[in-house]
């Protein structure tokens, strides 16, 4: 074969349209200056909160303008006019900060355009300021200010010799490392200026973050007035932080404009403050909708749906921000989409919320290939896609759906899925050990074993690495701190490696959590000679003792078992505290579990999770569609957590089989699922896809004869096709993510390998038997591309194919082979559409 004339095939065959086109229409343009809102067009104007309270000087509170137009909200607080009717009280900014001036009240008025609202500001304690509170008013400033972050002096080991906790969670630590440390030079009580905390803040002596503050603003007031009261520490009975609320929880916004935020601090009294200067504030998907250091938010040119994050003292509150698609679609044609299943109607409501309108459904043809790779992980052959195309009937797809389910081949592509999430590096842990653990894994997908009980019994799992696969969970993990990590990100959803030093900055666990959880791992014991690598060839046994218990790192307490949230029974002494953790964590009431099981088997299916990463559910990282993770994970429990349901409720939604080519209103939508998105064929897949399509097996290593990628028990098993197509490192600890993008390597492997060349030009392959056939060179051109691409060549296709054929000193063999190598070389081999 000569590599330039395949080459120019190639590049024929994508002008042709074999390969996918990314090309669309463009998308719906109308960029409008939505900072500016038409005072014309608000129907009504609402100030809240109507009412408030300042105590101490230093006390303020953010109002917001709200408006009503076009049946939706806008932010008009830096578009209306404010002032106060009795300035020597109160006053107000022009983006509604209100402050105090003297005791009484005063009324706050706000006009926009013929609309006018008012709010009642009372003031007291204006001329002294109240008594500090370490915990409650100088962690939140180190905070705001930056200093205990994790690139200053909230890193593990501080910053030129000061060291705080991260984002403040340990108040005790830092008022010692305040007040204590360094012979206490750091606060100067009897001269409370000449500090060094407040000089370094300010910047009247070198300082490495820079200035931080200045004379006389609100930070340097609090901090001034804590130094000179003699830095006391949290008095008894401070009211506590029980929460923290951010308004608007959720807003539609346009392109252009932009929305203040407000965030509260509720404390145990039921008293309340203002904390919107001294939150922080982070967005999820800046392109969509960015946040500025007050909270300002402004929408971008992004179509799409943002959640910006307030914290405040290891709370936080989000703010949902939808911005749709310029251009009205009206309500009838959302109404009139195909509903199959509950899947549909939610992605329709999605959908209609941001404007967007799905795309085409795909052709029968792209159906079968995609539906076929995603259930059992290879293409179809040309039989099985010329019976399904001869189908007329209106269910052959949920038909074909069923098949794919009940294939043997089910098992192994599943199995091999989650092989990724739980199977250890052999030379650790051992061979025979993780061919055991693989067997395991198989065997439960082969049994279509509920997920519930898969969980429950891999979790709990007890007797010899060599005889119950499960246990090798604990030969790989030894821990209680790794199985902490392991369990919760796999089973919950839950990160907690963060927690397992300090607060988690995106969560509510903390310390406590992580070691209450681990807890239950306390007591597990092993027999036999543990671990030797890279042999490690004895078989070790699993089980449950009377004893062993975890401390807090800090205090030193031990911590009974206790799950990260709800209830579970306590344990006794002759309890296995795994079996109770396995069935908190897999209860169908634990909405955790539901929920990241559905995410992964959705990812699989349609090429992103709703949550991504998809072990990663927290509320600064929602859903792109709530709804619909819920459901599918209701779906779940109620269907005796059988996943093969799970995945026949996808696979047969109008949702799952619609076109991967955009429209002019989705083309930028990467998150909600208008149109199918491609994704490149996992590595097992692609490489049994090319045995399919050439004809030629593979020989693995330690695998029998004829074994398809899927079937390989460890990554250990060389292969440089695979480890090409992003298979995980056999060095990684699960769980292994795979690479999903595209590499100069892959594209020259694809084109150049020697191993894909024998198997293109092999006697005894699919090239050499079409070419020995009495098939014409249209038939033979026909077959390659139901091989390859499971469809039928277009007219331009065919004649790029027959000039192949026609080519001077080109044999009937070379045609065949020359052409099969384009085809598997081209995006739409490679990808599934």
């Amino acid at each position: 074969m000569n590599i330039y004339r395949i080459q120019l095939t190639v590049v024929a065959l994508l002008l042709a349209g074999a390969g996918v086109s990314l090309a669309a229409e463009p998308a719906a343009s109308g960029k409008s200056d939505g900072s500016v809102v038409d005072l014309q067009q608000v129907s009504a104007l609402v100030l809240t909160p109507e009412t408030v309270q300042l105590r101490g000087p230093n006390a303020a509170w953010q109002l917001l303008a709200t408006g009503t137009m076009s049946q939706r909200q806008v932010d008009l607080t830096r578009q209306t006019q404010w002032r106060s009717e009795q300035p020597e009280i109160a006053t107000v900014t022009s983006d509604g900060l209100v402050q105090p001036v003297s005791d009484g009240k005063a009324v706050i008025v706000v006009e926009a355009g013929p609309h006018q609202a008012r709010a009642v500001v009372e003031v007291i304690g204006s001329a002294q300021l109240p008594a500090v509170d370490f915990k409650r008013d100088i962690i939140p400033l180190f905070t705001r200010l930056g200093c205990n972050q994790g690139a200053c002096h909230g890193k593990a080991r501080g910053q030129n010799g000061f060291q705080l906790s991260l984002l403040g969670f340990d108040d005790e630590f830092d008022f010692n490392a305040l007040t204590r440390e360094a012979r206490g030079r750091r606060v100067f009580p009897t001269a409370p200026v000449e500090s060094l905390l407040l000089q370094k803040m300010v910047a009247r002596v070198p300082h490495g973050g820079g200035k931080r503050a200045e004379i006389g603003d609100a930070a340097w007031n609090v901090m001034l007035s804590w130094i000179s009261s003699g830095t006391p520490r949290s008095q008894p009975g401070t009211p506590e932080l029980t929460s923290v609320t951010v308004e608007p929880a959720e807003r539609i916004m346009r392109d252009g404009e932009l929305q203040q935020l407000a965030v509260t601090a509720h404390y145990s009294d039921g008293t309340t403050q203002d904390v919107t200067r001294l939150a922080q504030y982070q967005s999820n998907e800046s392109s969509i909708a960015a946040v500025d250091d007050n909270g300002l938010i402004s929408a971008g040119m992004i179509v799409g749906e943002a959640a910006v994050m307030a914290r405040y003292m290891g709370m936080i509150a989000v703010c949902r921000v939808p911005v749709p698609l310029p251009g009205e679609v009206p309500a009838s044609f959302y109404a009139e989409l195909p509903r199959k299943n509950y899947i549909d109607g939610l992605v329709w409501q999605k959908l209609e919320r941001l404007g967007l309108t799905p795309s085409a459904p795909a052709e029968d043809s792209t159906f079968i290939r995609r539906a076929t790779v995603d259930i059992i992980g290879r293409v179809p052959t040309p039989e099985e896609t010329r019976e399904f195309l001869a189908d007329s009937s209106p269910d052959r797809r949920e038909k074909l759906v069923d098949r794919l389910l009940d294939d043997p081949e089910f098992a192994d592509h599943q199995a091999n899925r989650w092989a990724d999430l739980l199977r250890p590096n052999a030379y650790r842990v051992g061979i025979k050990s993780v061919l055991n653990y693989d067997a395991w894994i198989r065997d439960a997908f082969r049994q279509n074993m509920p997920y519930d009980q898969f969980v429950k019994e891999l979790i709990s799992a007890s007797g010899g690495t060599w005889r119950n696969g499960a246990t090798n969970l604990y030969r790989d993990r030894r821990s209680p701190d790794e199985l902490t990590t392991i369990v919760s990100q796999l089973f919950l959803g839950i990160r907690l490696e963060c927690a397992k030093c300090h607060h988690h900055p995106f969560e509510v666990w903390g310390q406590d959590d992580f070691y209450s959880f681990a807890a239950y791992f306390a007591r597990i014991k092993r027999k036999g000679t543990g671990l030797s690598p890279p042999i490690s060839g004895s078989e070790e046994f699993i089980y449950s003792g009377t004893t062993g218990d975890v401390k807090h790192p800090l205090t030193g307490e031990v911590l009974p078992p206790r799950p990260l949230f709800g209830e579970a029974p306590e344990v006794t002494t002759e309890e296995d505290p795994r079996v109770i953790l396995a069935d908190w964590i897999a209860s169908a009431d634990n909405p955790y579990f539901l929920q990241v099981a559905a995410n992964r088997v959705w990812a699989d299916m349609m090429g992103r999770g709703l949550v991504e990463p998809v072990d990663d559910l927290r509320a600064t990282n929602p859903p792109s569609n709530g709804p619909l993770l819920e459901a599918l994970g209701n779906d779940l429990a109620e269907n005796g957590f059988d996943l093969k349901q799970l995945i026949r409720r996808i696979a047969t939604s109008h949702v799952y089989g619609l076109s991967s080519l955009p429209s002019d209103r989705n083309v930028v939508d990467t998150r909600n699922y208008s149109r199918h998105y491609r994704t490149r064929l996992r590595a097992e897949v692609l490489q049994d896809s090319v045995i399919a399509v050439t004809g030629v097996p593979e020989n693995y290593a330690a695998m029998p004869p004829g074994s398809n990628a899927r079937q390989i028990w460890t990554h250990r098993i060389d292969s440089l096709f695979l480890d090409a197509f992003g298979r995980p490192d056999p060095n990684q600890d699960p769980p292994c993510e795979r690479t999903t993008e595209t590499t100069v390597v892959q594209a020259l492997h694809l084109m150049n390998a020697e191993t894909l060349y024998r198997k293109v030009t092999s006697d005894s392959g699919t090239a050499a038997t079409l070419a020995a056939s009495d098939k014409t060179p249209e038939q033979i051109i026909a077959e390659l591309y139901l091989l390859a691409y499971s469809r039928d060549p277009d007219p331009e296709e065919v004649k790029i194919g027959l000039q192949v054929f026609a080519e001077e000193g080109m044999t009937r063999r070379q045609a065949t082979e020359d052409l099969m190598w384009a085809l598997l070389n081209t995006p739409e081999f490679v990808f599934e559409d």
